[in-house]
């Protein structure tokens, strides 16, 4: 399974209104194609967001990068993003159990 951590810096000014477009429209359309979010962070300091996603193969993630609801708020995206760093990992321990706060 491909994991990925992807660390976007963000055109200046542009930080918020990609957190909504995150929320609003990359959540929901990566839920629907079976590609998963395991965690999100803005990092104000630096202008980034990072965010850590897994899908099961090559063809789930390509069903997601040409689904129609992809491709009518890509271009909004990409005006968010200055640049994009995506760093393929693997899991050297499995899965972790969640703390309790």
């Amino acid at each position: 399974m491909p994991t990925e951590v992807r660390i976007y810096t963000m055109n200046p000014g542009k930080l918020d209104e990609f957190v909504e477009l995150f929320t609003d429209c990359i959540m929901p359309t990566s839920r629907n194609y079976g590609v998963r979010i395991h965690a999100a962070w803005r990092n104000d300091a630096a202008n980034e967001w990072v965010w850590v996603r897994s899908y099961d193969d090559e063809e789930t993630i390509e069903r997601y990068n040409g689904s129609p609801e992809r491709a009518q708020y890509f271009p909004l995206v990409q005006a968010c993003i200055e640049s994009t760093d995506v760093r393929t990992v693997e899991s050297v321990i499995g899965d972790l159990p969640v703390a309790n706060a």
